[in-house]
């Protein structure tokens, strides 16, 4: 039996990589919002919690592809779609953002 769409995209795993990738563009729009885009020498803790929850959504991603890829092909392919879209904001706002603001 196959599964629905609703339950491969209501499991925690295809949820959480979304929600890093949204916990991290809140990082980049509130660090921007509240201390401005200047370059600090070192780098800042928003630049590093940014790497955490970036780099965190790898695991998150093996582990639903290693459930649900064998499954449910389409809708696994559709929901990694959807995770990557939202990466590539986070990467895309994270990028532009101080060229934008400077």
């Amino acid at each position: 039996m196959k599964p629905e769409a609703r339950e491969v995209l209501c499991c925690p795993t295809a949820l959480l990589p979304i929600g890093l990738s949204l916990g991290a563009l809140l990082v980049v729009v509130l660090h921007v919002a509240f201390f401005g885009s200047a370059p600090e020498p070192d780098g800042d803790s928003a630049a590093h919690v940014w790497q955490l929850l970036m780099a965190a959504q790898i695991p998150a991603l093996a582990l639903f592809i290693a459930r649900w890829l064998p499954r449910a092909r389409r809708l696994t392919l559709q929901i990694l779609t959807l995770q990557g879209a939202a990466i590539a904001v986070s990467v895309a706002v994270a990028a532009a953002a101080p060229v934008y603001f400077l």
